[in-house]
């Protein structure tokens, strides 16, 4: 192995809240503390740092963050293009780079989030929880390309990701015969694995399927329990190479395998591009991805030990475990159903820490920071002897993956 070959050697995070719940720390704030105790957790000290990287337009920019920060000198600073929740893997691939290549030494990937602060997605413009405006808003330009294609969806109820991911997700239902039963299997392990993790938002929320299939439907087929949380928090992982990860405190997580993207056309993704091929339209968008990160890993699905599957919504969760190999094309419901993805006896323990639908949803970050949890035996829900962690980003956007392994 290269001295050089990328590892993780520290986690850490912010307590986690549902949206507004945060109190009075500012998402700036939650950024500082997270990176901080992920040093901490490496066994280093600011002094080591040298680089920082995020994803989905965080706005804790980096150059602001190493001054306050105190690092020495900022010698790598990256964002990732992937859009929103698709960039988390992207961005520790982004560190990983940056240390093989040598453009850094120690790079802290980092994603706060603090929706009770800013802007909420899918509120329509604007604070939901705000006054109504006393005249008419001004029509202006779009800041960005995502939203001037939004504007093409919105006028057909698109206005939220539950409605947009709803669309694959039936069109899944109709080909396959996939049941809403079969979702709330998902939603329901997930919650089980967040009844042992302190940090989960829902943890001491525990839920059935028949809790489930009674909760709200807030966009067909998508019923309020299927849909993530919406969350204030932040989390970071530290990546540095082979040679000084083997002196640290902590076992060092392996970087095996990267990868980033989007397949031929596709743009932002089911959300806003209705020239999506017919054939891509009822999976997350990710096969030729996975298919990418196996070869580059060596191993294939059968080799994964744990998985931390991004889980905006449950249907996408479905679709990415066809993406990714674990079962064929239209046979995820069965799949789920069957338990594979419960961390007692499944064949697949998946999302251990509760994911997005029941930990929190930090952008997907909080997945990679389980995955090396899970590898280091640091999990509250641990997968016995797990030697590989296969983590994604979100399906139906241009995505990203790792494959994680215990050296």
């Amino acid at each position: 192995m290269s001295l050089r070959k990328a590892h993780i050697v520290g986690v850490g995070e912010s307590a986690y809240a549902r949206w507004g719940r945060i109190g009075d720390v500012t998402e700036h704030a939650l950024a500082c503390q997270a990176i901080q105790r992920a040093v901490d957790d490496a066994g280093l000290s600011m002094d080591d740092v040298d680089g920082l990287a995020s994803f989905a337009e965080d706005r804790n920019e980096a150059v602001f963050l190493a001054a306050e920060l105190g690092l020495p000198a900022l010698r790598f600073g990256n964002m990732v293009w992937m859009p929103g929740g698709g960039g988390g893997c992207a961005a520790v691939a982004n560190a990983a780079m940056a240390v093989e290549t040598g453009q850094a030494e120690v790079v802290v990937v980092y994603r706060s989030l603090c929706q009770g602060q800013f802007f909420r997605f899918g509120a329509a413009g604007r604070d939901a929880a705000a006054p109504p405006d006393p005249e008419p808003p001004t029509v202006k330009q779009a800041d960005s390309l995502l939203l001037a294609s939004m504007g093409f969806a919105m006028p057909y109820g698109l206005l939220m990701a539950a409605a947009a991911y709803a669309l694959p997700t039936r069109r899944h239902m109709h080909l396959y015969g996939t049941t809403s039963e079969q979702l709330g299997h998902i939603a329901v392990t997930f919650r089980e694995h967040a009844s042992r993790n302190p940090r989960a938002v829902m943890g001491g929320r525990p839920m059935s399927l028949e809790d489930h299939q009674a909760s709200a439907m807030i966009a067909d087929p998508h019923r309020l329990f299927d849909c993530c949380l919406e969350s204030d928090g932040a989390c970071a992982v530290v990546v540095t190479h082979a040679e000084r990860a083997r002196d640290l405190a902590k076992p060092a997580v392996e970087i095996l395998a990267s990868e980033q993207g989007a397949p031929k056309g596709y743009a932002f993704g089911h959300f806003t591009n209705a020239s999506i091929p017919d054939e891509l339209y009822a999976t997350g968008g990710t096969e030729d991805l996975a298919n990418r990160l196996w070869g580059k890993a060596g191993i294939g699905p059968s080799d994964v030990d744990v998985a931390q599957i991004y889980d905006h919504f449950t249907g996408c969760v479905l679709m990415q475990l066809e993406d990714y190999g674990f079962c064929k094309r239209g046979e995820g419901g069965p799949f789920v159903e069957s338990g594979a993805l419960s961390w007692k006896g499944g064949s697949l323990p998946t999302n251990t820490h509760g994911g997005s639908l029941s930990e929190a949803y930090i952008h997907g970050l909080n997945h990679v920071v389980e995955g090396v949890r899970s590898l280091r035996g640091e999990s509250t829900s641990p997968v016995e002897d797990a030697a590989v962690c296969l983590v994604t980003s979100a399906a139906c956007v241009p995505s990203s993956a790792l494959v994680l392994g215990r050296p």
